[in-house]
């Protein structure tokens, strides 16, 4: 096989130190950076230079940056997601780009429904207030310090109904709540574990609403003011999906107002997150840094996805290429 000239621009979130790039190492001359740049930049195109295949995870490829790399020929995702890079420019320079598309389902869904059982139990907070001592000063033999919510029988809506959606429905159906989800495309796998309703009714039967749903200008800001409307008064909220799929003042203000009784979510509308963000003062809301996706597994599998996505490349048989 053709040696190729690799560059990793961002390689430290899929690969920290406890995995090997040795896998890629064998398909071509491979130089790892760390990190590059989340934004345009000039030092994206010097470091690709004359590359034929750049892997990023988030560093963006612009149009611009194609332009000022002649000889790249395929950019690779270390992700599903791929809005970092200009596609359609891609295309019609003739650059493959491909992605990852299943990686983290099973983790995925994990951490949304431990987002949720958070929520209901506060084991962190608890566990917290006991190192602190207040249960050996406490007057009973327990307290509390939350409500505690039980699960079962309460119905869960999953707005985005594919792998992942699919996944936490089968946790929640084994936690006995009554799940139903409302996506535009309906398959029979689907159907077996959730009930699909409309948008409008999912909002007003839910207990619990969890996105599950890819990032598209119908999606974008689904969850804002004229929506939570609709919703259950104390309903509860989970994303761990994509930051823009809720108007975060809207969110913030709901909770406020006690509208939305509780939110967790792992992603924000810019990230890292911003001082100003409206979420990090908002009452009880749970934020963490977008790391659904992390485990050594699923990081593992996106290694193996991915050097198998160069090597069907370099054969000439590509595979997992979003802009054909």
């Amino acid at each position: 096989m053709e040696k190729h000239k690799i560059v990793i621009l961002d390689g430290y979130t899929e690969n920290p130190g406890d995995l090997s790039w040795e896998q890629i190492e064998e398909l071509g001359d491979v130089t790892v950076y760390d990190r590059t740049s989340y934004a345009e930049s000039d030092l994206i195109a010097e470091r690709i230079g004359d590359a034929d295949i750049a892997i990023v995870n988030k560093t963006p490829v612009s149009a611009a940056t194609m332009d000022k790399c002649p000889d790249l020929k395929a950019v690779f995702i270390l992700a599903t997601g791929y809005n970092i890079v200009d596609v359609e420019y891609a295309r019609s320079r003739g650059i493959d780009v491909i992605n990852v598309p299943t990686y983290g389902t099973h983790i995925v869904s994990q951490y949304a429904v431990g987002l949720l059982l958070e929520i209901c139990s506060h084991f962190g907070h608890h566990d917290r207030e006991v190192k602190a001592g207040k249960w050996q000063n406490n007057i009973d033999w327990c307290f509390w310090d939350y409500p505690m919510i039980e699960l079962a029988g309460k119905t869960a809506g999953i707005i985005g109904l594919g792998r992942i959606g699919q996944a936490t429905a089968r946790i929640l159906n084994a936690l006995e709540m009554k799940v139903i989800a409302y996506d535009s495309h309906r398959t029979e796998s689907g159907e077996k574990v959730a009930e699909y309703t409309e948008i409008d009714d999912l909002f007003a039967r839910s207990d619990v609403i969890f996105l599950h749903c890819p990032l598209f200008p119908e999606t974008e800001r689904i969850i804002r003011r004229e929506n939570i409307a609709k919703m259950k008064d104390g309903v509860i909220l989970i994303n761990n999906s994509r930051g823009p799929l809720v108007d975060e003042q809207d969110l913030a203000d709901a909770l406020e107002s006690g509208k939305i009784y509780a939110a967790a979510v792992d992603v924000v509308s810019t990230e890292p997150v911003s001082a100003d963000n409206p979420l990090l003062g908002a009452k009880n809301m749970i934020i963490t840094p977008h790391i659904s996706w992390a485990a050594k597994e699923a990081r593992q599998r996106i290694m193996d996805i991915t050097a198998d996505n160069i090597r069907a490349w370099a054969d000439g048989k590509p595979v997992n290429v979003v802009n054909k």
